[in-house]
């Protein structure tokens, strides 16, 4: 079983709590990325970033001097949003980072596919950006099925705790007798689910937590979860959906 996740904008260098094991497996395209990215101008990066001045600068400069093989961090712990400051993976058992690192997987425009401890520097840059590397229309296009190929395992089991931005790289490609459950956190608003951004990804973050201090292997095992408020909910589950509504 995989479970997907969203990487977050905002990152650091943080290569003195654990070690990375691994280089990402789509290096070589990175290269191919980050050689694109530099041949933009600063207007033109920033325009496809969609970031303040100050953010501009920032990236623009960290682009010039980017090695994909030195000070690197490992993925899970270069992250800083919402859902990252709730699984909380510094503080992480033994037990639990084994878990991560067989079954979760990080979805990146810049990178494509990550596992927790894999080692990778700070960027910016979405998977809707319009970026025409290599021909392709978008990120979409160019990193085609391969995102799906290398996140599925022979289980045929993918739970989705991604964004809609980075889940559809996944969804896309599924085939017939594959399982795919969407992960849903919300309120009832009359008889309706309602999800919240903020809400939801504190809620994604803790679900990885929850996954990995109790080691879930079958689907069945989340609808356990029972943090933040949320608890899951028979009556507006499906089979492909599974929806926790808070309390």
């Amino acid at each position: 079983m995989r479970i997907i996740i969203s990487p977050a904008k905002k990152m650091n260098i943080v290569d003195d709590v654990l070690p990375y094991h691994d280089l990402p497996v789509f290096l070589d395209k990175t290269e191919g990325i980050l050689e694109w990215l530099r041949s933009l101008s600063m207007k033109e990066a920033q325009k496809l970033w969609g970031c303040s001045d100050k953010l501009a600068q920032l990236n623009f400069e960290r682009l010039q001097t980017m090695e994909l093989t030195k000070r690197l961090s490992p993925a899970i712990l270069a992250y800083e949003g919402i859902q990252y400051k709730y699984m909380a993976p510094a503080v992480f058992e033994d037990r639990m980072l084994e878990y991560v690192q067989q079954n979760l997987r990080i979805l990146s425009g810049f990178y494509g596919v990550l596992r927790p401890m894999d080692g990778v520097v700070p960027y910016r840059l979405e998977m809707q950006a319009k970026a025409a590397v290599g021909g392709a229309m978008d990120l979409y296009e160019f990193w085609g099925k391969r995102l799906y190929e290398e996140t599925m395992d022979e289980s045929g089991i993918i739970i989705n705790l991604a964004s809609k931005e980075y889940s559809r790289c996944i969804e896309k490609y599924m085939q017939d007798g594959d399982i795919y459950i969407t992960c849903v956190f919300g309120e009832l608003d009359g008889d309706r689910v309602k999800q919240k951004g903020t809400y939801a990804k504190m809620a994604r973050g803790e679900m990885v937590r929850f996954m990995a201090e109790n080691k879930v292997a079958e689907p069945e095992g989340i609808k356990a979860f029972d943090r933040l408020g949320y608890s899951f909910s028979e009556e507006f589950s499906t089979d492909i959906e599974f929806v926790f509504l808070k309390e």
